[in-house]
């Protein structure tokens, strides 16, 4: 490949962490571009210096505005940015606003498309996540699948044949890489004046846990509750809905800025177990082994329920589960021990660069 011919294109947090081994095997034939989605600086430069990333080929500012706003700004700078200096072909990972408009920007370019951590289904529209997952599948001309769930959900919607391959999940190659070892965590436990297993943590962020002022305030109220400690690093999104709130509802919650990725993987390998809305989440709890209530009624990722992860819908306790829990300890962390995680063997970066060889040759 060309030095430059692969624009990989990301907006969040979650985008970038995962694009990272993509980036990582491409080498100089990678363009990135940073939609602004995600703009605050944990979430945007301090992680990719974290991971090892030069700064963005293209920085847009997209940030910050409506969902819709979002998207129409980032096609049509995108678009610009196509036209100025096509690229050989555009990557795109998971299910944000950034992913959906650069699948669109690309599809107006008739520039090949390749979706990093295709076939997700939540089947529940109500998810904007789940319209934009769709929509970026069927533009494809190449899905990267990271199991063979996420490829019989395509297949069933007539995507399949060539147009797809199972690759693993990147975050597995991006949290064996990150992941600091024993002396490491046991550092950065004692900086946040915290013991191994003895602990909670936890991330909120999705619409409709924190936008909803009565629904933020019953999750505070039960973390608040549970028999650890909670550590919560506060997604701006999160921090915005309380400040505006003037909520005083934490407790004994103990709030933080947003974490570095290592100090984030050191905390959830260490902690007791997680409470969280976050797709990722799910996911890097099956790496660390380390159980999490999902605080969402439906997820895209089934491959974990049951084993390292249980759903918490509207109107189950997040309390109740956690105490429980919280009893049996010794007993879930020996079994999630066991198990292997099902998103792949850390080496999905390389898969996905061998097969978008096959697109741009």
């Amino acid at each position: 490949m060309r030095e430059h011919s692969i624009a990989v294109v990301f907006g969040t947090r979650p985008e970038v962490v995962k694009l990272a081994p993509v980036v990582w095997a491409l080498g100089p034939a990678a363009r990135t571009i940073h939609t602004g989605q995600h703009y605050a600086p944990a979430l945007a430069d301090t992680l990719m210096a974290e991971l090892g990333l030069d700064p963005p080929t293209l920085r847009l500012t997209v940030g910050g505005s409506s969902r819709g706003t979002q998207l129409g700004e980032a096609i049509a700078r995108l678009d610009q940015a196509f036209a100025a200096e096509p690229p050989d072909v555009v990557v795109v990972q998971g299910d944000t606003t950034s992913a959906l408009a650069a699948a669109l920007a690309a599809n107006a370019r008739a520039i090949p498309l390749v979706h990093v951590e295709a076939g997700l289904r939540s089947y529940d529209r109500a998810m904007p996540e789940e319209h934009n997952r769709i929509v970026a599948d069927h533009l494809a001309d190449l899905c990267c699948a990271p199991t063979d769930t996420s490829r019989a959900h395509l297949a069933a919607e007539g995507i399949s044949g060539a147009r797809v391959v199972v690759t693993g999940n990147t975050v597995v190659d991006a949290a064996a890489r990150m992941l600091p070892d024993e002396t490491e965590r046991a550092a950065i436990l004692e900086r946040f004046g915290l013991t191994h297993d003895a602990f909670v943590l936890s991330t909120f962020h999705r619409p409709e846990n924190v936008d909803d002022d009565a629904r933020l305030q019953v999750i505070l109220r039960e973390l608040d509750a549970l028999p650890l400690p909670v550590l919560l690093p506060l997604h701006p999104r999160t921090k915005a809905r309380l400040d505006a709130s003037g909520s005083d509802a934490l407790g004994r919650v103990q709030a933080v800025e947003p974490l570095g990725y290592r100090d984030f993987l050191a905390l959830a390998r260490e902690c007791a177990f997680l409470v969280s809305d976050s797709g990722g989440v799910q996911e890097e709890a099956s790496i660390v082994k380390r159980p999490v209530l999902v605080v969402r009624a439906s997820t895209e990722r089934p491959e974990v329920l049951g084993t390292f992860a249980e759903l918490v819908p509207p109107g189950r306790s997040i309390g109740e589960l956690g105490r429980a829990w919280a009893e049996d300890l010794t007993a879930i962390h020996a079994r999630l021990a066991t198990l292997p995680t099902p998103y792949g063997d850390g080496h999905a970066g390389v898969r996905t660069v061998d097969a978008i060889a096959t697109l741009s040759t």
